[in-house]
């Protein structure tokens, strides 16, 4: 089919409603809600009425794209997420955003850019919401913490454009997020908030936030390698008092003053950080109305469209800001049709791509520690798992939720081939108290203790932390100095409720990085990972 840019001029009222809403297919919760759902998406493309579709793969996804394909005739903006790669058709993922801070190089945030953006491309998308450019500098449990590059504001700016222009060598547009970034600035940290389900909130200073929160974004505008922003649901009093960023025309316009041209779309307009207080409706009005190009509506799509609509009628969008927005969001997909579509993985982009995974893992001993075990010692393994594992036999369903990516039963096997006559045992993440009388008797067979842990984090989850059961199984064991290791995965501040221990490896959350966190531990591969923030245990 033919493409053809739309033009403002030609454009109804009715038209320019849609232009300004980011739909969503593949993710309703039956089928038959979902296809009414991708037809309703369809309709409003055929008629000129959607400005930015976002595709799940959850669904038919291949079907779903070429019908998209078919019906759009002008440059409509597809995105997606791909926080830890394009893994749809079975392409290799990493430990989410902070595998590239960890690996810390610029060629493997490169070829994370790059590879993502040409599996997606091929995959029918021309957004990418990448890089991830929040800064954490202080104690945060939420799940922001793992997906941040780190609070180094210099390299996450010089890594975070490596992978944008991989991601223009790719063939996508970028999206940096989440806008602005001060989840963790100032002296209030939201360590127990995620914004999915409440507003979060920092009290930095309007030179913490511009001098180092927006740092990383103002580097990338000045190479030309940030086409969009994704405004976050937390309130910034010192920017806007009364509205969180994604609803603060203040805070974005203050952004467009310090040199930002292109595009915003809003996270999620279902999550608790903007509809507790606002609604599902006006948060949708509201989002246009406070500066935003793009408002991404999570729901379904006949009643999103619908809220505009209502909300333009009732004057909540102004005629001029909905043109304005209307004309950035045009600007963006004449962009989409000056990328250059040709570039393929190279073999050095697939190798610097999977460094992510097996560079990734940071080893943190006393001295005169070594980062791997001895082969000579006989220990006693304490591995935990998901809380919905069913644990039968010693077959577990790991959580599908999060992408079946830490599986104790692999674990346990490698662990008990390298080290013979070693025990383990298995707990959840709120273990029982025959896990405790266990533990206690069992581990005073074997020479030392080690534990195996993980943080998962999940929309909705709240913070990541262990429970207090998994604490004070630490402090009990380490009141007689039992434990000497933790191989942990996920958000290192965890860590920090911890008693000492004289060896820690971490990894990141991905199966891939398991196997090179187990790699590292069993002395078949060197630690070459750096920590992106540091954490100081007991």
């Amino acid at each position: 089919m033919e493409i053809k840019e739309l033009k403002f001029e030609d454009l109804t009222v009715e038209q320019k409603l849609g232009m300004v809403m980011c739909g969503r297919v593949n993710n309703c919760w039956d089928d038959s809600v979902t296809e009414a759902n991708i037809e309703y998406a369809l309709q409003m493309i055929k008629e000129h009425k959607l400005g930015a579709i976002w595709v799940t793969t959850n669904y038919k996804f291949e079907e779903t794209m070429a019908r998209i394909k078919a019906v759009a005739d002008y440059p409509i903006l597809i995105c997606t997420d791909a926080e830890s790669g394009f893994g749809y058709g079975g392409g290799e993922v990493v430990g989410q955003h902070n595998a590239i801070g960890t690996c810390n190089t610029v060629e493997s945030a490169y070829a994370f850019g790059k590879v993502t953006a040409v599996r997606a491309r091929k995959a029918g998308f021309n957004v990418v919401c990448n890089p991830v450019l929040d800064m954490v500098k202080g104690n945060s449990l939420c799940a922001s913490t793992n997906r941040s590059m780190g609070s180094d504001k210099y390299r996450v700016a010089e890594l975070g454009a490596a992978e944008a222009q991989g991601m223009h060598d790719g063939g996508v547009l970028t999206v940096g997020k989440h806008f602005p970034s001060a989840g963790s600035a100032g002296s209030v940290q939201n360590k127990y908030i995620d914004s999915h389900m409440a507003e979060t909130f920092s009290d930095a200073t309007k030179e913490e936030i511009i001098d180092y929160c927006w740092y990383p974004y103002l580097e990338l505008c000045k190479k030309g390698l940030l086409d969009g922003v994704m405004t976050g649901h937390s309130k910034v009093p010192v920017l806007d008092p009364d509205h969180p960023s994604s609803l603060s025309k203040k805070t974005i316009d203050l952004f467009r003053e310090y040199g930002f041209d292109g595009f915003t779309i809003t996270d999620a307009l279902c999550m608790g950080g903007v509809i507790a207080k606002y609604g599902i409706d006006g948060s949708r009005g509201m989002a246009i109305a406070g500066g935003n190009n793009l408002a991404l509506i999570w729901d379904k799509n006949k009643e999103g469209y619908e809220s505009l609509l209502k909300c333009y009628k009732d004057g909540i969008i102004p005629d001029d800001v909905l043109d304005e927005a209307v004309k950035v969001v045009l600007a963006a997909q004449h962009k989409v049709t000056l990328l250059d579509t040709t570039a393929e993985i190279t073999e050095e982009d697939e190798i610097n791509y999977h460094k992510l995974n097996t560079d990734g893992i940071f080893a943190k001993t006393d001295d005169g520690v070594g980062v791997a075990l001895p082969k000579d010692k006989k220990y006693y393994f304490i591995i935990m798992c998901h809380n919905e594992a069913n644990v039968i036999d010693n077959k577990i369903d790991v959580d599908t939720m999060s992408k079946a990516w830490y599986n104790p039963i692999f674990i346990k096997d490698r662990l008990m081939e390298v080290y013979p006559g070693s025990d383990y045992r298995i707990i959840k993440e709120l273990p029982s108290s025959t896990d405790g009388w266990r533990i206690t008797e069992d581990n005073l067979k074997y020479d030392e203790v080690v534990f195996v842990t993980f943080t998962d984090g999940k929309a909705y989850q709240g913070c990541e932390d262990f429970t207090p059961r998994i604490l004070s199984f630490f402090e009990a064991l380490q009141v007689t100095n039992r434990i000497s290791t933790v191989l942990h995965f996920g958000n290192p501040f965890v860590l920090e409720d911890l008693p000492h221990v004289s060896r820690m490896v971490i990894g990141g959350n991905s199966a891939m990085a398991v196997k090179a966190g187990l790699d590292v531990l069993c002395g078949d591969y060197p630690a070459k990972g750096s920590l992106t923030y540091d954490i100081k245990l007991k």
